[in-house]
Formats: C-alpha cells, sequence, structure tokens
C-alpha cells in the first residue's frame, strides 16, 4: 500500500510534468495581450527582425520597462533559434509555433522556482510541504499565468526567492530545526532581489516591504528598534546600488541604441519628452514607471477599478477556496487581537507557534492591499500572492479542507483562461502564417492584409514576417462599431479590388477579416461576399460575450468561434460597396 506522502510525492511529480507538457502542447488561450507585449513581440522585433508592434513603453521617447528580463527570457530564447537556423542546424526551426511555445518554456521552467521555494520554507512554518507543493502546482494560476511570458511571472519567482532567504533566516520552529542549515546572512542576495524586482514592475516594492521588515526586526530580536531595523536594511545597499547600475547601463545602452522614436507616443504617456532620461544621460524606467502611473488619466486609459476589486472579485477569481479561508482566518486574527488589546492581556505561549505563522496571512493580505491603492486592477498582478497562500493553506497536522471544490475549481479556471478566452485568436495566426508562407504564395506575388476586429490585439511576431517583406499589412480594428467598422472595410475592399483590376500582373491582393462569431451577424450588413471561411473553435470573447439564447439554438458552435473571412474583392466594385448581402463561402479557407 503506497503511503499517504509518497502518493502526495507522485501527485505533484504528475502536475508538474503536466505544466511542461500543457505548454509545450500549447495552451490555445489568450489571457491578456501584456503577455506578448512586453517581452517576446519585442525581442522578435530586434533579435530576429521580425514586424512587430512595438508598445510605448518600450520606445525611446519614455521607456516604462527595463530591457533586461525580455533579454535573458525571450531575447535569449530567440538568439539561441537564430543560431541554430544560422549554422543550418534546423533550417525551418523558426515558425509560429517555436516562436510561441520555446519563450513559454523558458518562463514555465522559470516556474519551478516556486516549488523549490516551497520546498524549503515550509519546515519553517510549519507547512507540510508536499501539501502545499500539490496546492501550487494544482493550481491553475500555476499552470495557465506561471507559464505565460508575463512580467508578473519574473515578478513572481523574484517574490519566491525572497520568501526563501527571509524564512530560512528566520527563527525555526522545533520540527524545522534539523531540515533547515544555520543561519546565513541573505543581505546581499535580498538586496539584489529588491532592486531587480523593482526594475521588472516597481510594484514589487508591495510585495517585498512585508518580508523585509520581518527580516530584519528577526536580526535584530534583542533590540527591536527602528534604528537598528534601519542599520540592517542597510546592508542590502551595497549589493543593491551594484545591481541597480547594471540595469541603468543595460537599459541605455539598449533604448539609446536600440529603441526607436515614436514622437506620436508622447501623446500617450502624457508627458514631456524631457523625462525621456534620468537624469541627462541614463535611462531609469522605473522612474518613468512611476511617472506615469501617479498620472490618473493615464491609468484611466488602462480601465478604472473599485478599490475592493482585488479582495472581491480578483483575488477569489485566482485563487477560489483558498482566499476565502484565508479572509477568514486574517478576520479572526484581528478580532482575536481586538479582544486582546481590550482586555489588555498578552498572549500565551501555547499561542507561539500560531501567531508565527500568522505572518504568512501579512505576507499575502499587505500586497493585496497595497495594490489595492491604485485604481488600476487586474488579476494577473495577484499572481505572486499564490505562495504565501498555499504555506498557509497547507499546515502540518491538519487537513486540507474543500479538496473537491478546489479540484473543480482549478479545473474550470485552466479550461476557461488555459483554452477558451480569446482562444481562437493563435490557431488563426498559426494558419495565416502557413498561407503566407506556402510555395503558392511564394511563387505568386500576393499582398495580403489581415484586418482583426473585437479581438485581443495580435502579436504580429507569430506571423514569421521579415521587416524587410511588404507583402503583409496587419490592421488592428479593436472593438470599432458595425458603421465605422464597414465603411473602413469598405474603403480598403475598394482600393485593393481596383488595383487588382489595374495591375494584376503586378501582385494579387487579398483582403482577410478576422472576427468571432459574435460580431459576424453585425457583417451581414456591411454587403460583403466571402469567398472562403475557416472556424476555430473555442473561443470565448468576454468583451463581447455570445448570446445566451443563441447558445441553445443550433448555432451555438459559430458563438464559441472566431472567423477567417477572405472576402471576394472583384464582387465589391467602389461605388457598389454595400450593395451585396455577406453570402456564405463555396469553399473552406485554404
Amino acid at each position: 500500500m503506497v503511503e499517504p506522502m509518497e502518493t502526495t510525492k507522485i501527485l505533484w511529480a504528475v502536475l508538474a510534468l503536466f505544466r511542461i507538457a500543457w505548454c509545450l502542447f500549447p495552451q490555445t488561450g489568450y489571457i491578456h495581450p501584456d503577455e506578448f507585449f512586453q517581452s517576446p513581440e519585442v525581442m522578435a522585433g530586434d533579435i530576429l527582425d521580425l514586424q512587430v508592434y512595438r508598445p510605448w513603453e518600450f520606445l525611446s521617447n519614455f521607456p516604462c520597462r527595463t530591457a533586461l528580463f525580455p533579454l535573458m527570457t525571450s531575447g535569449a530564447t530567440f538568439w539561441i533559434m537564430k543560431s541554430l537556423t544560422h549554422v543550418g542546424f534546423l533550417n525551418s526551426f523558426i515558425n509560429s509555433y517555436s516562436l510561441l511555445v520555446l519563450p513559454r518554456l523558458c518562463l514555465t521552467l522559470f516556474s519551478f522556482i516556486l516549488d523549490y521555494s516551497v520546498y524549503q520554507v515550509a519546515p519553517v512554518w510549519g507547512v507540510d510541504r508536499w501539501k502545499a507543493m500539490v496546492l501550487l502546482a494544482g493550481s491553475y494560476v500555476t499552470l495557465v499565468f506561471y507559464t505565460r511570458t508575463f512580467s508578473n511571472v519574473i515578478e513572481g519567482v523574484l517574490f519566491a526567492l525572497l520568501l526563501m532567504l527571509v524564512s530560512l533566516e528566520a527563527p525555526k520552529t522545533s520540527s524545522a530545526r534539523k531540515s533547515i542549515p544555520n543561519k546565513t546572512n541573505y543581505s546581499s542576495q535580498i538586496g539584489i532581489i529588491l532592486v531587480a524586482g523593482c526594475f521588472n514592475r516597481p510594484t514589487f516594492l508591495a510585495f517585498a516591504v512585508i518580508p523585509v521588515l520581518y527580516w530584519a526586526a528577526k536580526n535584530t530580536i534583542t533590540s527591536c528598534r527602528s534604528t537598528t531595523i534601519t542599520l540592517q536594511v542597510l546592508k542590502c545597499v551595497p549589493a543593491a546600488t551594484a545591481t541597480a547600475l547594471i540595469f541603468i547601463v543595460v537599459d541605455t545602452v539598449y533604448f539609446i541604441h536600440e529603441g526607436p522614436v515614436d514622437h506620436s507616443s508622447l501623446d500617450k504617456v502624457n508627458q514631456p519628452q524631457s523625462f525621456k532620461l534620468w537624469p541627462q544621460n541614463l535611462v531609469f524606467t522605473p522612474f518613468n514607471f512611476l511617472k506615469y502611473n501617479v498620472i490618473p488619466h493615464n491609468l484611466a486609459q488602462h480601465g478604472s477599478h473599485s478599490r475592493s476589486t482585488h479582495f472581491v472579485i480578483n483575488g477569489a477569481m485566482l485563487f477560489g477556496v483558498l482566499h476565502l479561508s484565508a479572509a477568514v482566518a486574517a478576520s479572526k486574527v484581528l478580532r482575536r487581537g481586538v479582544c486582546r488589546i481590550l482586555e489588555r492581556k498578552h498572549s500565551k505561549a501555547r499561542d507561539a507557534l500560531p501567531l508565527f505563522r500568522h505572518v504568512l496571512l501579512l505576507f499575502y493580505f499587505v500586497p493585496l492591499a497595497l495594490l489595492s491603492l491604485f485604481p488600476h486592477q487586474e488579476p494577473r498582478f495577484l499572481i505572486p500572492l499564490i505562495l504565501p497562500l498555499v504555506l498557509w493553506s497547507a499546515p502540518e497536522s491538519q487537513k486540507i479542507q474543500w479538496k473537491s471544490i478546489i479540484v473543480l475549481f482549478n479545473l474550470l479556471g485552466a479550461i476557461v483562461f488555459g483554452c477558451l478566452h480569446q482562444g481562437g485568436l493563435i490557431p488563426c495566426l498559426s494558419q495565416l502564417e502557413h498561407v503566407i508562407h506556402t510555395k503558392e504564395s511564394l511563387n505568386n506575388p500576393s499582398h495580403y492584409t489581415l484586418l482583426f476586429t473585437h479581438t485581443y490585439m495580435p502579436p504580429r511576431y507569430l506571423l514569421n514576417i521579415k521587416n524587410q517583406e511588404t507583402s503583409v499589412d496587419v490592421i488592428d480594428m479593436a472593438g470599432t462599431e458595425e458603421k465605422q467598422f464597414c465603411q473602413k472595410v469598405g474603403n480598403i475592399a475598394g482600393d485593393m479590388s481596383s488595383r487588382n483590376t489595374e495591375t494584376p500582373q503586378d501582385r494579387i491582393h487579398h483582403l482577410y477579416i478576422i472576427t468571432p462569431g459574435t460580431f459576424k451577424p453585425a457583417l451581414e450588413n456591411c454587403g460583403f461576399v466571402v469567398k472562403n471561411e475557416t472556424l476555430f473553435f473555442p473561443h470565448l470573447s468576454m468583451e463581447d460575450p455570445p448570446h445566451i439564447s443563441v447558445l441553445f439554438s443550433d448555432k451555438w458552435l459559430s458563438q464559441l468561434g472566431l472567423y477567417i473571412l477572405q472576402l471576394e474583392l472583384h464582387a465589391l466594385p467602389v461605388d457598389k460597396v454595400n450593395s451585396h448581402r455577406l453570402q456564405q463561402p463555396d469553399q473552406p479557407f485554404q
């Protein structure tokens, strides 16, 4: 009979292998544009010389993101791919699959630092390490978010390293004395992590404040005064300063010599160009990041939320029962603390261990509260908090409650965000890349206009088009309303139809519309004739949610799909652009 601990170890190993396999499969869900446009999209343009859309944060006008971490992750991956191709090892190695999966694989491997951190610090906090590791590995946050190229993943990895360092210097419980080596001073390592985290995302300070104060207080336990705590923190300064200089030098070189300038982007950041460099000839990206985010108008462009969104919605959406149980536990601790203050009684010795473990609640709720001060709140901002949450939820002497609910919750989250959410866009780009690079397309000069509407921003690098090529135009019309959309497409189609008629031997023009099925009925009023179409399933757009009544009809498939519609340009003369109804295609899209 297999021992319970051995069963837990096997379960963690299965979930760990599944994490890697599901990255390689790959997942089709598209969580947020930042998973592409803050790392692989930028690096693909810099290293592989592909056509990309460079976001304003990476322009030399006002750089708000460090280039070092993208260079170390997606950049290093693309450099290896480029090198292998140049030496002839893999001639067709660069394609939409490898461009998507290999940067993700890099971050997926980094995510195992969280597992290692849990393994190391669990005995310190009186936690069953294998139960906590199963909670971590089985969470859809780990399986979906931590296998993507988010800067939040780097933030989570650095937070895990910080918690591991401060925990290993903490006083040990009786069960941990034999498991943890002698104390070592980690001042330099903590300084490096603090600076690296701030350059990656300045919000890292919200995650780091309680661990650093806890570490400083525990190392000055004989004289826990503000002066001694400050002196302890100052030990981090030399390593922190050296690390900051490295980031500043790398960013300065990158944005001066590599980053292009786009004067139109200044309107978006709402800042004068004089803030481009700090002070005179150095790029200090955290300064620019803070300059941008302290202006309410800038944050409003990304969406404004209630201050309670993280606590009420995002925490529950990401962590489910674990978040709710931690909130209940925190409320009990607060109530007990208030009662003790009112009664002027001190806690008994037998309460020492529970009070010690309650520090984990501070590690979870203080960053959540600090992040809630900002009006722009997205679920992915909280993913680093999974580590203190699973540590709190797996004490040594207790069983994990609500197991069935936890499993069902994470299964649902993995399906929705890993497969359904904007799930047709990545396969669609892969199909378009194949069409553009087929031998038939290469032999017959063609120009492709790809018009995306009511989808997330399409990452251009997945089309694998070199910068010098002029055969493809990508137009992102986002959530344009029906009337403006019809007018825009009519103008484009009429112009392309004229070119095909006047100079057919020069280049044949093709127009494709990529749209979810929920918007397709609106296109029928535009009067376009569809030559070919193809459907990608599943595709769930929360911005254009499916119509409930249609979901229960025989047309339910169209509500959960993304379409590629190739327009028949010859049937669209300029003066009769609205004279035709949308017709069904004669053959599938090829």
